[in-house]
């Protein structure tokens, strides 16, 4: 079946991480809602006043991403939440846009860039900003759905799997003084030129589709790209447990079991497995919240280098 037929049938299958959607479901338009803060935002950054209208472009881009890739975050609209306003240390992340000079915000697993778009749209420093997805169309769909262009966006875009270590390699966790001047963003191809760099990581909803194991070294290869710098972060949101272990999600006829982290086994996986004891300072927590159309708890947490 041809890609542009996913939107419309259920017979389709696709890996997500180490998780296979046996069936896509096709969209279900009457599931899409914003919030007044997030109908303010899409309308400011997109110049489009009129809600129907909004709607209309945003389903758009929606079918359009789907084709490319049917994610449950785009079938639920979970792309347009921008989680990372919750967290506590957002307003550590903004300030760290104001006040360090060349800093880095990495979000991985981008899809549209949407968190990209907001903290730019909070004061972060545009030019300091990298998405990074497997997909590499998410760079004209984030166009589209922004409506700019690479010279209207200053933000930046480099595809590639997280996996592959000629994209992200584990590297020792940079120490001791601020490293030297960063690589020039605009060449970038891949995110290991980036080590000891990046003042924020962000990344949302992407190591719950991978195995106990992966997340591990994807855990320690973002560490060895994290600042020396005190207060650099790394921070996000993803599946959770009071105890760590698989939860089933259903999607469309499919059933995923996604590896979860308690925040007890991922404030240690952080403090002590992948930074030295001390190095960092770990928040996680688990709250129910109703995602992607049913009830998941879900780990907010953030690592704070000391």
């Amino acid at each position: 079946m041809d890609s542009a037929d996913i939107s419309k049938a259920d017979s389709v299958s696709f890996s997500v991480g180490s998780a296979q959607i046996v069936h896509v479901p096709p969209l279900d338009p009457s599931i899409y809602s914003l919030t007044s803060d997030e109908a303010d935002f899409f309308k400011a950054v997109t110049g489009i006043e009129d809600d129907e209208t909004l709607t209309a472009h945003i389903l758009m881009a929606q079918e359009r991403a789907y084709k490319v890739a049917p994610y449950p975050c785009i079938y639920f609209f979970g792309f347009l939440r921008m989680d990372i306003t919750k967290l506590p240390v957002y307003s550590d992340i903004l300030a760290i846009g104001r006040e360090r000079t060349d800093a880095i915000f990495l979000d991985l697993g981008c899809c549209f860039s949407v968190e990209s778009r907001r903290v730019a749209f909070d004061g972060f420093p545009a030019r300091g900003i990298i998405s990074s997805d497997i997909k590499e169309e998410f760079l004209e769909l984030s166009h589209f759905l922004f409506r700019t262009s690479k010279d209207t966006w200053a933000g930046h875009f480099v595809p590639g799997d997280a996996l592959d270590p000629e994209m992200l390699s584990v590297a020792p966790v940079a120490r001791g003084s601020k490293l030297g001047s960063p690589p020039d963003l605009s060449t970038l191809t891949s995110l290991n030129p980036l080590r000891g760099h990046c003042s924020v990581i962000h990344t949302s909803y992407f190591l719950h589709l991978f195995s106990e194991e992966q997340q591990l070294h994807l855990a320690r290869a973002l560490a060895g790209l994290l600042s020396p710098e005190p207060g650099s972060i790394i921070c996000g949101f993803q599946s959770g447990r009071k105890e760590k272990g698989n939860v089933p999600m259903a999607f469309g006829s499919s059933e995923l079991a996604l590896f979860s982290h308690s925040p007890q086994s991922w404030i240690e996986l952080w403090d002590g497995t992948v930074f030295e004891k001390g190095e960092v300072e770990v928040n996680a927590t688990v709250r129910e919240v109703f995602l992607m159309g049913q009830r998941l708890n879900v780990l907010a947490w953030s690592v704070k280098r000391l």
